[in-house]
Order: C-alpha cells, then sequence, then structure tokens
C-alpha cells in the first residue's frame, strides 16, 4: 500500500483493531434465541454502543426492532453542509455448526497462518471494526468530513427484517446521501471489488404429515404412506437432473454481464470434491449471481444412530430460495408454496410457514460514489483496478433503502471473500483486507465529501 497518512495511521490501529474484535466475536450472538441467550446478542448490542458513544457519536441508541432483536444506531456530525453516509454492518452471526470441527473455539478470535479465525470475524463482526479504523483514521488526519449515521443490525442472519421493518415505520432515522454497506466482500484476496447485485431470498417450513402416528415398517410399510418419503419427493423435485433449481413459473433470469468467475476457481473456493460435478447451466457466475437457487437448509426425521423400523407419521423440512435480481421475493415466495403444495405425492397433507423473506437488490453504478470509490480504492490497493461483482447472498435492507430513500447511491464493501468461508466451519478474516478495506473506506468519504 502507497504511503499516506491515513494508511499509516490504520496500520497502528491494526493492534487495537484485533483486540476488538476479539471482544466482539467473544459474544455467541446467534439471533436465535432457541439456540442461544438473548443475552448474548444484547451483550454485543451493548458493545457496539459503547465503542460508537467512544467515538464521539450522539444519539446511540439500541433500538427495539419488530422481531424481538436490537440494532445500534449513533449519529456523528460533521461539518456544517456536508453530505450525509449511513455505514451499515451487523453484529449478528450464524451458528457454528458443529463445533468440534473447527480447529480453534469459534468464538475465540485465534490467529492461524496470516489469517483471524472466529464466527463473525469476517461477517460481519469485521464490518464493524472497519468501519470503526476507517473513522478513527480520518480523525486522526483532520476530521470526518461527512456527518456519519452508523447503523449496526441485531438480526441480519436470521432474515427477520426487523431493522426494515423500524425504517419503514421511522424513514427519517437513516436517511443519507450515500449508503455504505459493509457487509460484502472482495472478489478474492487483493483485488478490490464492489458488490453491484444481490440475491433475493425467501425461507420456508414445509412440513407434511400422511399418519396419526409412525407405524412398524414390517407390518404397516408398502402400503402406509410415509412422510419422509414423500417430503423427499417434494425436494426432489425442486431441482432439474443437472441441479438447475426448477420452481415453477419462476424464471431462470439473464445472464451475468459483469466479472467472469473461473470455474476451476470456483471449485477451488467452494472446496468441491474431486470428481463431483457442479450443478446448473450457463457460466458459474449465471448461477450464483443471477440465477434462483433453492437449498435444503435442514430436514427434521430420526437419526440414524437410533433410528427404529417405522413409516414416519411427519416429517418437516427448511428450504432457502434464492431469488435473482429482476424478480420479486414475494411472488417467488408465492410460487414457491405453490410449487410444493403441487408436488407433494399421494394427497399427503403439506403445510408451509414463512419464516423470512428479503428483495433482490441491483445498484447505480453510474453515481458519483462509485467514482468516489474507485479512486479509495486505487490508493489502497495498488496496480488493481475496482471491480464490480455479483453476489449470491441477500441482504435485504438494501431494497428497504432504496425504496425509502431513492436519490441515495448505495455501495457494498466488506471482508467476506472467498478464503473467508462465511457460514461454514474455521470462518476467518485476512487481516490484510481488513486494513486495506479501512483505508479505501477512510479515502472515500474524504473523496466523497470533496466532491
Amino acid at each position: 500500500m502507497s504511503s499516506n497518512p491515513v494508511a499509516e495511521t490504520v496500520t497502528e490501529l491494526m493492534p487495537r483493531a484485533k483486540a476488538e474484535l476479539a471482544e466482539l466475536v467473544a459474544f455467541k450472538s446467534v439471533a436465535d434465541f432457541d439456540q442461544f441467550p438473548r443475552s448474548e446478542s444484547e451483550g454485543a448490542a451493548r458493545w457496539v454502543a459503547d465503542a460508537l458513544s467512544a467515538e464521539g457519536f450522539e444519539d446511540v441508541a439500541l433500538l427495539d426492532t419488530p422481531d424481538g432483536t436490537q440494532s445500534v444506531y449513533g449519529y456523528l456530525p460533521g461539518p456544517e453542509g456536508a453530505r450525509t453516509v449511513l455505514l451499515y454492518a451487523h453484529y449478528d452471526v450464524q451458528p457454528p455448526l458443529d463445533e468440534t470441527r473447527w480447529s480453534t473455539p469459534p468464538f475465540e478470535l485465534t490467529e492461524r497462518d496470516g489469517r483471524w479465525y472466529g464466527r463473525g470475524a469476517a461477517d460481519c463482526k469485521g464490518g464493524v471494526i472497519m468501519h470503526l479504523l476507517a473513522l478513527r483514521a480520518l480523525k486522526a488526519n483532520g476530521g470526518v468530513p461527512v456527518h456519519v449515521k452508523f447503523i449496526a443490525e441485531g438480526s441480519e442472519e436470521m432474515g427477520t427484517g426487523g431493522l426494515q421493518q423500524y425504517a419503514e415505520a421511522h424513514p427519517e432515522l437513516l436517511k443519507a446521501d450515500t449508503v455504505v454497506i459493509g457487509d460484502a466482500g472482495n472478489f478474492r484476496v487483493g483485488l478490490p471489488t464492489v458488490t453491484t447485485t444481490l440475491r433475493g431470498m425467501t425461507t420456508l417450513r414445509v412440513r407434511v404429515d400422511t399418519l396419526q402416528g409412525n407405524l412398524h415398517s414390517g407390518q404397516f410399510g408398502g402400503a402406509a404412506p410415509d412422510a419422509l418419503a414423500a417430503l423427499i419427493r417434494v425436494l426432489d423435485s425442486l431441482r432439474a437432473e443437472d441441479g438447475t433449481t426448477t420452481v415453477d413459473g419462476l424464471g431462470q433470469g439473464p445472464s451475468w454481464d459483469g466479472l467472469a468467475y473461473d470455474e476451476k476457481q470456483f471449485r477451488e473456493d467452494a472446496k468441491v470434491l474431486d470428481g463431483v460435478g457442479l450443478i446448473g447451466s450457463g457460466s458459474v457466475a449465471d448461477r450464483i449471481w443471477a440465477r434462483p437457487s433453492a437449498t435444503v437448509l435442514g430436514i427434521d426425521c430420526p437419526p440414524v444412530v437410533g433410528a427404529t423400523p417405522s413409516v414416519q407419521a411427519s416429517a418437516r423440512a427448511l428450504i432457502g430460495l434464492r431469488v435473482p435480481p429482476g424478480a420479486d421475493a414475494a411472488e417467488a415466495t408465492e410460487l414457491l408454496v405453490a410449487h410444493l403444495e403441487a408436488h407433494t405425492p399421494w394427497g399427503a397433507r403439506v403445510s408451509t410457514e414463512q419464516i423470512g423473506q428479503g428483495q433482490p437488490f441491483r445498484a447505480d453504478t453510474s453515481s458519483p460514489a462509485y467514482q468516489a470509490m474507485a479512486d479509495a480504492m486505487a490508493v489502497a490497493y495498488p496496480g488493481e483496478e475496482m471491480q464490480y461483482a455479483g453476489q449470491g447472498g441477500s441482504i435485504p435492507l438494501c431494497n428497504t433503502l432504496s425504496s425509502l430513500y431513492p436519490d441515495a447511491e448505495i455501495l457494498l464493501i466488506g471482508l467476506s471473500e472467498p478464503e473467508a468461508q462465511i457460514h461454514a466451519v474455521n470462518e476467518s478474516v485476512s487481516p490484510q483486507e481488513l486494513e486495506r478495506l479501512s483505508v479505501a473506506e477512510a479515502l472515500f468519504l474524504r473523496n466523497y465529501a470533496a466532491r
């Protein structure tokens, strides 16, 4: 990185950033209070609020959102007449999955092979630290040249929409000229990237019932309708022979026309086993950024250990559907429900329950903020040109903000590059990426204020 005062300050602040990220990662802030104590999420929220207060933010508040979680808000005034920039991240995290598969404890930040490991290190507690680093670097080098609003969401990973609903009920709260979403990532380590599209999402629980109770498979099997077998048929109907997602009435969407994703590189990034083929058709970028994708997230059925020879009376699954840009998530949800009902065999009773939903997003890359970010990235990543990429995941708040504030410019950056393995075991963050992106964000705020 070329030497400049902002970059030098960020470098000096990195030990503090590591210590703070360790404190934040230690909170088991999974916003599923059936699995993890509410106190863990509330503790993480208070940590963020205290950090904002220490940086001179005003009006710092823990916002009780309609889904029962808390988002953290603060306002840092800038020079009179300056523009307003909203900085977003989320402090809630995905469950750690099987903790025995982690090389080090998931809620203990651990340095190994040049990376920092821990649940949320990249997604998205690292984003909270990135914003703080950028602001501290500016304060140490002439001051923050814009008004800053800071929002840290408490239930992004659950998709339950608490912050979206709160923002809609308080439309002035998050109003800004530009929004920087710190929850995306570079295409690869060292390649500066802004995310310009996001797939939307919908999550459904589906339940199949066939009998009043389980039956002996020797006495009744062969004629008694098996609910688990029926559910398997339903789930299989969501994929064509080549693995392409098939939801009746839901189109495949247009092809991706931005940054290409080499298939060999994707296999390495996804850690696909030798000899196992990829699913779907079209380019890799088409499949993960521009087309729908249904995933079976979980199934309630008897475990293999301890199973009895029984015909199952009921079975349940959790299904996630990623919705391509240009499609409507609510319509996709209706199509998914209709598909599940139509493909349930043997007259079995099927019921669905919607758990979460978020609209897809497409950014306006012609806006002045994008040029300001490109200039900043060129300094933070010398010799590299800022790239545009899509992201298969969802950030439902993006469309809420674009609807509430149609003139606002929205940029998505972040720490979730492929090596970060977000949502998987052994999630990690590259401290070099944290440093460079913090510099880029600080320089962006300075560039944007000057335009």
